[in-house]
């Protein structure tokens, strides 16, 4: 029997994650249906990038601004969690809300799949921040200099978000690096 034959074994759930196993391979996913939505917003040349704590990795990570979708409300849509997630953490309310499609960031590890979003037309309301208890720090990188910026939070001991490379891929690729 091949693995993809096996049945789906669940190991362990809890609240957000379930540990599951089909025949050889061991993973995790989302629990009780819980999808996940991720922003790219841009405003006037520059991003919108988020801070945190992340538990896994023992450190503050540099990310796009994104949160679950459903965790509160069944059936809530994803791009309503991506226009809530992106004011309650940056700050910023989008006028329109596109969908770039479904991805998952680690395939062989992880059966979680986010839908990316573009945020448009963007108004500053607030200070972000998250809810209580997330503790995000804002930041708003030019464009042009996001290379260096990151460069500059790797240096100082921070993890960076692999949805990342959305933004840096024509710096990296380019050969002159």
């Amino acid at each position: 029997m091949i693995d993809s034959d096996a049945p789906e074994e669940v190991m362990w759930a809890g609240r957000f994650i379930t540990a599951k196993k089909r025949g050889r391979w061991e993973y995790v996913g989302r629990a009780n249906g819980i999808g996940a939505a991720v922003i790219v917003a841009i405003d006037d040349g520059h991003v919108l990038l988020v801070e945190q704590y992340r538990v896994p990795l023992g450190r503050a990570c540099i990310e796009l601004p994104a949160g679950l979708v459903g965790d509160d409300s069944a059936g809530e849509a994803a791009a309503v969690a991506a226009a809530r997630e992106l004011e309650e953490e940056t700050g910023y309310r989008a006028g329109s809300m596109t969908s770039l499609g479904d991805y998952h960031s680690s395939p062989g590890m992880v059966s979680e799949s986010f839908t990316l979003f573009r945020a448009g037309a963007l108004t500053r309301v607030g200070d972000g921040g998250g809810v209580p208890g997330e503790d995000i720090i804002v930041h708003r990188v030019a464009l042009t200099e996001l290379a260096g910026f990151v460069a500059e939070q790797r240096a100082a001991g921070k993890a960076v978000d692999v949805k990342l490379l959305l933004l840096l891929a024509p710096v990296l690729l380019t050969e002159s690096r």
